[in-house]
């Protein structure tokens, strides 16, 4: 069972864990920009990691779990099986598959309360792509067309700051949490 004065910690931690992924699926992202040929023949496609506020069923640092967990190995994803509406960049609402989230707990699952965010899965983008007319490319087209991945690197690097900020503001949490128990132990 999470002590209460512990549970301050978990919610970091999952933010933490949150952020970082999200941060690494950015980074995916905008080292994938110009790919216009992956393992499918078919350009890459945008990924985005899509939140939810972790509840007694599905989070990581629980009543009953394995208590402070692990972040770092917060589970495995399984396949697509659903399809929500997910904003993009807030100009344009994407239909995209989310790959499922199971979470990799040895114990019995958490049983209340609210216990911070997790990952809900992997969102990508169903987009066609952009067209470049280069026809002199590999990936032309008999127009001389290129299919590109829809990725604006500038929205993408403004992603990466603000996951930036939300990973620090999560890490000052948890230092300041850290911090008041050493204190109260000093008492």
């Amino acid at each position: 069972m999470v002590r209460p004065m512990f549970k301050t910690l978990g919610i970091a931690g999952s933010g933490l864990a949150a952020q970082r992924q999200r941060m690494e699926s950015i980074a995916q992202n905008i080292a994938n920009a110009d790919v216009t040929r992956g393992a499918d023949g078919q350009p890459y496609k945008r990924r985005e990691v899509v939140m939810e506020s972790a509840t007694a069923q599905n989070a990581v640092y629980g009543e009953q779990g394995n208590g402070m967990g692990s972040a770092a190995g917060m589970g495995v994803f399984g396949s697509s099986s659903s399809s929500p509406s997910v904003s993009g960049d807030g100009v344009k609402a994407i239909e995209v598959p989310v790959l499922q989230y199971r979470a990799n707990s040895a114990g019995p699952g958490p049983t209340g309360g609210e216990f911070g965010v997790r990952v809900a899965g992997i969102a990508e983008d169903q987009g066609e792509g952009r067209l470049v007319y280069e026809p002199g490319h590999p990936d032309a087209d008999a127009s001389g067309y290129v299919r590109y991945p829809d990725i604006d690197s500038t929205q993408e690097l403004v992603k990466l700051m603000d996951a930036k900020r939300i990973y620090e503001a999560n890490a000052a949490v948890f230092q300041t949490a850290k911090s008041i128990l050493r204190a109260s132990l000093d008492i």
